[in-house]
């Protein structure tokens, strides 16, 4: 049994995703932002960052989407949420899943509170240059998908969609969002249909996409 903290719509999607895809056995708990639960010291203890997810795995408490999923696909690999152990097709996993975190992720952090990183009179040029990062990240994405076959990797679904598709679900208000470049259009709408995505906005309450 595992439980999940988790905040809708946030970086513990893809966790949840996740959870729904293998079928394993997980309880929710919710981490009320606008209550400012994620201060609580209770969930603290759990989570020093105060951020979700936070994924308790055998009694420990784990924390970081991407490593999340890393653990999960790893730990139920007959989900093929990753592909086999050793291959070379689940080192270009693991380096795409990297490139999400490290890249996308990070980023779009900075794009929603740009003022952790300048003040509020420099916030329009600094977004102006995270969005320029995150179009040329999306460019690079739409290439490897379309030559790919229509997934990130070897042509098959994998949990590396899941994580690339929660991020494109956060560009849905931007200036240009990730649907508009073709192949990652594509794979969002291959995403969104399966029944994991269904359900998971059912059991958080989302709405839009």
């Amino acid at each position: 049994m595992y439980t999940l903290y988790y905040s809708p719509g946030s970086a513990s999607m893809v966790v949840h995703l996740a959870l729904l895809e293998i079928g394993a056995a997980y309880e929710l708990r919710l981490v009320d932002f606008a209550k400012r639960e994620q201060t609580d010291a209770a969930y603290l203890r759990l989570n020093p960052n105060g951020t979700v997810p936070t994924l308790v795995i055998d009694g420990t408490a784990r924390s970081e989407s991407a490593a999340l999923l890393i653990m999960l696909a790893q730990r139920h690999r007959g989900a093929a949420l990753i592909p086999p152990a050793g291959s070379p097709a689940e080192g270009e996993w693991l380096q795409w899943v990297v490139y999400l975190s490290n890249n996308l992720a990070s980023t779009f952090r900075l794009w929603f509170y740009p003022t952790d990183l300048v003040t509020a009179d420099q916030v329009p040029v600094i977004k102006e240059g995270l969005q320029r990062r995150i179009e040329r990240a999306w460019d690079t994405l739409d290439a490897q998908v379309s030559a790919s076959g229509g997934y990130l990797v070897g042509g098959t679904f994998s949990g590396a969609d899941l994580l690339l598709t929660m991020l494109m679900r956060w560009s849905r208000k931007m200036p240009r969002p990730a649907t508009d470049w073709p192949a990652l259009s594509s794979l969002a709408d291959r995403v969104r249909a399966r029944p994991s995505w269904h359900r998971l906005y059912e059991l958080e309450g989302l709405q839009e996409w």
